[in-house]
């Protein structure tokens, strides 16, 4: 097995997402009316018609992004055949994209997996004041030399590496102040460019310890199996398939830092040549592109994806 299925993250959200799907398979118009159902909200029609507005916060978002992704698997094990058992060397996701890839390989159902994010995505937004925190990209910028512009931009305040996403690129997270801060710092220190991102809370960052806190009580409320294919998990970039070290690792995914680099690194280090983003956007493929020289990702959203991947005989 040398293909991975990864599953994306906030941020790949857009108004339509997972419409043509619902429109031309029943088993995934059947994934978005589990979630509708779960969360006791008509979310699917916020997903299809918006307001974009709506569908962005991160309450809405979250669920949204796993319900689209879980269409897709369920559209490719009805069409073609995808056993994820049997295909697949690896999952992971982004930050939220991991209980996709959780529920994908079967640990959560799609109706826990929607109401634990929903959690998560509601957790997250009241741990800080609105305006107290940020986030900011950092490009051309590596982990190591974003850690120093973030430990000397903090000055007591809370500034941290939220994101390492590969390709240079390094999303610090914290007190806005001392984003700010950190900004000022990467200009100075050669960065490529560093800005700030339209973000609502501070993610993964010391700041939500108040969501982590929550995400530990849901997460011992909810049945758990062992995946049926190792999950590369955020926070320890190394694999996982015991159900107690996954909820660990999913709550402390709350405040550390997404490591994404090394995540892919270390599933092609394993053998894995093929990487298959599953859901909303071409995000990840375009991360793992920088990361794995010579990787041609393919991303899996739409009917006409479905097709396209049909057609290729995978």
């Amino acid at each position: 097995m040398t293909t991975a299925f990864i599953f994306p993250g906030q941020g790949s959200q857009a108004v339509g997402m997972g419409k043509s799907l619902a429109e031309n398979f029943p088993v995934a118009k059947s994934v978005f009316d589990e979630v509708d159902a779960a969360l006791s909200q008509k979310l699917s029609a916020v997903m299809w018609d918006g307001p974009s507005e709506e569908l962005t916060l991160t309450a809405n978002a979250q669920p949204a992004l796993m319900a689209v992704s879980l269409a897709v698997v369920r559209v490719l094990e009805a069409e073609a055949g995808l056993d994820l058992r049997r295909d697949a060397a690896f999952v992971a996701g982004h930050s939220l994209g991991e209980y996709s890839a959780l529920a994908a390989a079967g640990t959560f159902s799609i109706a826990d997996a929607a109401r634990l994010l929903r959690i998560r995505g509601d957790a997250m937004q009241k741990a800080v004041p609105a305006g107290q925190g940020a986030m900011a990209a950092l490009l051309g910028a590596e982990l190591d030399q974003a850690r120093a512009i973030a430990t000397d931009a903090a000055q007591g305040e809370v500034c941290e590496a939220a994101n390492d996403n590969g390709g240079g690129q390094v999303v610090l997270s914290g007190a806005r102040a001392a984003v700010e801060r950190a900004i000022a710092l990467a200009g100075e220190r050669g960065v490529k460019r560093a800005m700030l991102l339209p973000v609502s809370a501070p993610f993964h960052c010391a700041l939500m310890q108040p969501a982590a806190d929550a995400m530990r009580d849901a997460l011992a409320k909810v049945a758990m199996q062992a995946p049926v294919v190792p999950v590369m998990a955020n926070v320890g970039a190394a694999p996982l398939s015991a159900p107690d070290a996954i909820r660990d690792s999913l709550v402390a995914q709350v405040t550390g830092t997404v490591r994404w680099r090394e995540c892919v690194q270390a599933m092609a280090a394993a053998g894995v040549t093929d990487f298959v983003e599953l859901g909303s956007g071409k995000v990840l493929a375009g991360l793992v592109k920088r990361i794995v020289a010579g990787s041609a990702p393919v991303s899996i959203g739409t009917a006409e994806d479905i097709a396209t991947y049909k057609a290729r005989g995978a």
